[in-house]
Order: C-alpha cells, then structure tokens, then sequence
C-alpha cells in the first residue's frame, strides 16, 4: 500500500471513528510535513463520496487545518459545478473563515443561483446569506459596493456584516452613509459599523462621529470613541475605572470641543509611593507600543474580539480576547522592527544598579513613557524568582492547564488532542518558578515574552550581567506588563502576570542561569476594561510578595 492508500485509509478510519474531531486532530498531528497528501484525501472523498452529508463539516473543518494545501482544495471544491445548496454554503463559509478571496465570478453565480433564504443577494428576493456577504468584502471587487450597500436600509438583512464587507473593500464612498446610519442600530451591528469606519480609514467619518457622540445613549459611546482615536489619532486620557454614566460623560467631554489634532504626549500625576511603588498616567500618548484590537476576523459574529500586541502597529503577539470565561493565551506572530524595540533602551543608564524609584527617576523617563498608549500606570520594582523555558511541557500555559483537567478529577489525563505545544505561546521565556503565594485567586501565574528573538541574545553580554550579579549588583529589566484575570469556561478562577520585555532580555536569562531573583520594572495599564478592579489587587499582591525590599 503506498502513501497515498494509507493516507486515505487513515482519514476513513478517522470520520469513523467515536470522537471524529480529536480522531482528525491526531491525524493531522504526527503528519504536519505531509499536508498535501492529507488535502489531497479530503478532495478525493469529498468528489467521490455519493452521500457525504454525514461527513462533510469534519471534512472542510479539517481542509481548515492544512493551510495552503487545504486552501487551494476549497477553492477547487467551491468552483466544482452542480453543488448541493448546504454543501455550497459550508465551502463558503469555511473559505471565509480562512479568509480567502473566492473569484468574483463565482460570487455573483452564487448570488444568481441560490434562493434568498440561502444566499441571494439583494434586489433577488430576498437577503444575503452573511458568509456571502463576507465573501464579497473579501473579494477585492468594487463592483460588490453598490449591492452592499444596499442592504444597509434593509433591517432584515445583514447589516453590521454589510458595512464591514465595505470597509475591507474601502468602498469610501460609503462612508457617509455607513456613519450616517449609526443612529438606527444597535449591539453588535452597532459596534459593526463603527469598525467599518476604522477599516475604511476615512476622516471624512469625523464630522459625524462628533454628532452621533453627543447625542448617543451611553452603551454605544465606547464605539464611537474608539472610532474616533482610531481616524484621528488623537487618544485623550479619560478618568481611572470610569464606566457607565461617568464613562460617557468622560468621553463626551474629552471631545466636546471638537479638537481633532493629536497634542504632544504628556507624563502627569507622578506619584512615588515608596522605593518599589509609584503611579503616573499618560495623556495623549503616542501608543507606539500598546494592545489594540485585531481586524475583525471574517464570519466572525464579534466585530471586536481577538487582540495584540502591538510594536509601532506591527503585531507582537496576540492576546486573545476579553472574554472572561475564555483562556488567556499568547501567540508569537512577528518580531518588531529595530526602532520599536530601541524605545526602552533609551531608560537603560539608570538600570544598571537600580534598587529604588524616586521622582527624578521617572520625570527623567518620561519622554520614553510618553511613547506608551494613552492611560493609567501603576510602576513595580520587583525581584522575580524566574526560570527560563523552552520546553513547552515546563511552561505554565500548559502546566495550568493538565492542573485544571486533574482538578476535574481526570487524573491529570487531558484529552488526547491536548498537547503541552497547542498551549505554547510560540517562543522561549521567562516566567514564576512558582504561583503567586497568597493570593485571593487559588493560582496567579506569571509569564514574560521576550519582544527580540531568544537565539539573537549575545552570550558574552549574558556573561557580563552574571559577573555583576555575582558581584551583588541588581541590573533591571523593564517589562509592560499587566494582570489579567479569567474564570475559564466559569470553572476555573486563574490570574495572570503577563507581559512583554521591552529592555534587558540578557539580563533576565543571567539571573535566571545564577537562580538569582531578577530585578524588574514592571509598567502595567490598569483602569481599562472589565478587569480593572482585578488587575489593581493582583499588583498589589504582587508586590507585597515581590517588592524591592528598600
């Protein structure tokens, strides 16, 4: 039997099987060099299968998971002739999720040919399907505008999806009436149309912005003022854990005067509260490193969901999303370019030996700190026990969770598609040796991702901060940080300390080889968002157990 019978054997035995979706998962696993042998299976049965109804969302969910070989199988399979209504709409929508531009061609038969309940467009008797919808906004085509457009007056049609299939084609010309329309939804379309605008970049939304904000209720402000900071640049500082009212009235206020020019970063309220603590915030900041929402992803319900890192608007790592019943986990996705990465080097002079915070110290920061996005900061020093990993099975995003699968009483056996490298955030790091002891939450782990690549660290430099170590100096990194607190599938309450290094990788991997405890600066945002109130206690405890000691 050659490897293409056994291939195909493998992938029968899988849709066989009792769990034929962790069947498939290990399938794909130990053939990771093959993926064009297992597209090309999934194609074959796919054409030859006379009745592959019982099969075919394993089949196009599994074509999902082979990139570009998969990729190319659905582009063949949704340009087959004679398709089955249901089995058109999974190739659709499945190339949608994948964020692939089907030939227009192929769309308007689709739009020609299918119903209005299952795909016809607008001015055909009916509305859309929304994975057709999408498909248009991914195809790169102007000629779908006008058609989308449409459906923007149509309460029964897919909206929200419709404005933002105009934003990813930059159909500016509807950027009047996209923000014109802001006043008659709500939710999630809502939120749609304002991303629509971020997507389509264009200033001439402004003007209307400005409207809608004074006269909005107070749930829709938040997307009209990020709209706002995202066309115009200018992102001033609002009031530390506002929400509701107060949180609408800040921002009402913040742009009341209709001032749309970004002002130069300024670094106020700078508080030392002892040697290890200190505050300040940043107003108009320059947000050259910040986290920031992703595009929205295509066929996505939620128009803001996934986030990243963000180096001069380069992506570092994702961070996922603010569900809070959702895992935290953080992937790799680029290295930053040179000039991001040189930021926090400019704070380096004062790191050499630094055993204490004092106003002059941060004052002197303050054009570096003015670089971060605009908000409220808390500053840590900090002695960390940390360890360096590079195993994907030592790292807590996998550790944390084998333990949650064995407080479930599964004896520590997770499901088989659960592998310590599905965890790992994509790279080498730092992190606790331990969790936080004492904490209100049972577990408060703690990871630091490097923001330069581990192999480009320079061995003789590494060697240089463990003599200085050795001699009784405390060299410092400087982190960004934050805390960031889960209740996993409202199980499981876990608390993270995470971060990027922005300054001192060398140094973190000699203390971690002297098993010494690293001296960190640790700037973490806090008063934003759902976690705010978390995030102040978890630094508190933090520093009460790790705080430089004066």
């Amino acid at each position: 039997m050659g490897e293409h019978d056994t291939v195909r054997v493998r992938l029968r035995a899988a849709l066989c099987a009792d769990d034929p979706w962790t069947a498939l998962y290990a399938l794909h696993s130990p053939n990771t060099d093959r993926p064009g042998l297992l597209a090309g299976a999934v194609e074959e049965l796919y054409r030859s299968e006379t009745d592959h109804t019982a099969v075919r969302r394993y089949l196009t969910w599994f074509l999902r998971s082979l990139g570009e070989p998969g990729d190319a199988v659905l582009l063949r399979l949704s340009a087959a002739p004679g398709l089955a209504a249901d089995d058109r709409q999974d190739l659709l929508r499945t190339a949608v999720a994948r964020g692939l531009r089907l030939p227009a061609e192929l769309l308007r038969t689709y739009a020609q040919d299918a119903p209005a309940s299952s795909g016809g467009i607008a001015g055909t008797g009916g509305s859309p399907a929304p994975e057709l919808v999408d498909a248009m906004g991914l195809s790169g085509d102007p000629s779908f505008a006008p058609s989308l457009g449409a459906l923007l007056e149509d309460p029964a049609a897919p909206r929200g999806r419709a404005a933002l299939a105009l934003g990813r084609l930059g159909a500016r010309a509807w950027t009047a009436p996209i923000a014109g329309r802001l006043s008659e939804v709500t939710g999630l379309d809502h939120t749609a149309f304002a991303v629509a605008l971020e997507l389509m970049g264009d200033p001439a939304a402004v003007p209307h912005l400005l409207r809608w904000l004074a006269e909005s209720g107070e749930e829709r402000v938040y997307d009209v003022h990020h709209a706002l900071v995202r066309l115009t640049g200018r992102d001033p500082l609002l009031p530390e854990r506002a929400g509701g009212a107060a949180y609408a009235r800040a921002v009402r206020a913040a742009w009341a005067d209709g001032r749309t020019e970004r002002a130069p970063a300024v670094v106020r309220d700078l508080v030392v509260e002892s040697g290890a603590r200190a505050r300040f915030s940043v107003d108009e900041g320059a947000g050259r490193i910040r986290v920031a929402f992703d595009p929205p992803s295509p066929g996505s319900s939620w128009p803001r969901w996934d986030r990243s890192l963000t180096f001069d608007r380069k992506p570092l790592y994702r961070v996922g999303s603010l569900c809070d019943t959702c895992e935290l986990g953080l992937t790799l996705l680029d290295w930053p370019d040179g000039e991001a990465a040189r930021i926090a080097a400019r704070m380096r002079g004062r790191l050499a030996d630094l055993d204490r915070l004092d106003t002059a110290l941060l004052a002197e920061w303050s054009p570096v700190l003015g670089e971060l996005e605009t908000g409220h900061y808390r500053v840590l020093l900090l002695d960390l026990p940390l360890e360096q990993v590079v195993e994907p099975a030592r790292s807590w995003w996998y550790r944390r969770a084998a333990a949650r699968t064995e407080a479930d009483g599964d004896d520590g056996q997770g499901p088989e598609c659960d592998r310590p490298e599905d965890y790992w955030p994509g790279v080498a790091h730092f992190q606790l040796t331990a969790p936080v002891p004492g904490g209100r939450v049972p577990f408060t782990y703690g990871a630091f991702l490097p923001s330069q690549p581990p192999e480009a660290l320079d061995p003789a430099t590494v060697a240089r901060h463990a003599a200085a170590v050795a001699a009784g100096e405390r060299p410092a990194a400087v982190v960004l940080g934050w805390i960031d607190d889960r209740y996993v599938e409202a199980l499981h309450e876990e608390r993270w300390l995470v971060g990027a290094i922005l300054d001192g990788h060398h140094r973190l991997a000699a203390y971690a080889a002297a098993g010494v405890p690293a001296r960190v600066l640790l700037l973490a945002r806090v008063g934003e968002g759902g976690g705010a109130d978390g995030g102040l206690e978890g630094l508190a405890e933090v520093a009460a157990v790790y705080g430089c000691r004066e």
